[in-house]
């Protein structure tokens, strides 16, 4: 089960942390996970694997997830 805590939603030029992990949303369709910058398409979801965390974007909504 997922903890509140461990979730993120956000859309762009805004930004959060899940624990020490920061995660931003930079601008349309550019986040970034711990430092480590990814383009993420319209239903295209990620695992960054260093930090453990799926990012999920949906339109202009987008979802960062702590994996257990």
């Amino acid at each position: 089960m997922t903890d509140v805590s461990d979730t993120l939603t956000l859309t762009p030029k805004h930004h959060d942390k899940i624990g020490i992990i920061h995660c931003g949303v930079t601008r349309e369709g550019f986040i970034v996970v711990g430092g480590q910058p990814r383009n993420l398409e319209d239903n295209e979801e990620f695992m960054f694997n260093r930090d453990h965390i799926k990012a999920e974007r949906h339109g202009s909504i987008y979802t960062f997830t702590k994996a257990n």
